[in-house]
């Protein structure tokens, strides 16, 4: 009794396991993150492949050595970690990417599952990935008690004390800085994103005139 998949099977595991990591892929590509479409097809065809190559070493060698059928499958796992670690960015006192990494884990996951030929498993395993990527982002705000933040972009003359001038004005009107980001735009000026602890629709106009009115700051928006 063998256990090696024909070639219309390799080619039916590897093309789903394709589109299982491209489904999963292309939600996290729409929503911008570092890894998109085909990292996830990449890894999850990788992972395909590489129980598939368990597969045929166990079935060429059993007898003659001692194979464990699931040491390609430990593998993936732990070394798709260096992948997730890359898509983990800290900015600030915030930390993003690690929904995007748990999903790299997870495509890694269903990947090993489409290549034994687990196939319900993988088809529900993707449902439920895509379930809590895309319906549960809604309700996050609900489960962290309503909180909601707002980003401020401001342009500024690039200038020693500017970052403190804004923060003063910031606190004056009770707005708790959550995370700052400054990007140079050119030698004269940069773009200092900073995240309140406010809803857009209650920054009111009076703290975007006291911002504006900073000396050097050259605009100011909400977004």
């Amino acid at each position: 009794w063998s256990f090696m998949p024909s070639y219309f099977e390799l080619f039916v595991r590897l093309v789903l396991a394709c589109f299982l990591g491209g489904v999963i892929g292309i939600e996290r590509e729409k929503t911008r993150h570092p890894a998109g479409f085909r990292t996830h097809i990449l890894v999850c065809v990788g992972s395909a492949l590489a129980m598939l190559c368990n597969i045929y070493i166990f079935e060429e060698y059993k007898g003659l050595a001692n194979i464990d059928p699931g040491r390609f499958g430990a593998q993936v796992i732990s070394g798709i970690g260096f992948l997730g670690a890359g898509t983990i960015l800290k900015e600030g006192v915030t930390v993003k990417g690690l929904t995007t990494a748990a999903s790299l884990w997870s495509v890694a996951c269903i990947g090993i599952s489409v290549g034994l030929g687990f196939y319900f498993g993988s088809l529900l395993t993707t449902a439920f990935v895509l379930v809590a990527l895309v319906v549960f982002s809604r309700f996050e705000v609900l489960i962290s008690g309503g909180r909601k933040n707002t980003i401020l972009k401001i342009r500024s003359e690039d200038k020693p004390g500017q970052l403190g001038k804004i923060g003063t004005q910031l606190g004056s009107f009770n707005l708790k800085i959550c995370d700052i980001s400054i990007e140079v735009e050119d030698e004269a000026s940069v773009m200092v994103k900073i995240k309140v602890n406010k809803a857009k629709e209650d920054i009111s106009s009076e703290v975007l005139d006291s911002l504006s009115k900073i000396e050097g700051v050259l605009q100011v928006e909400v977004s």
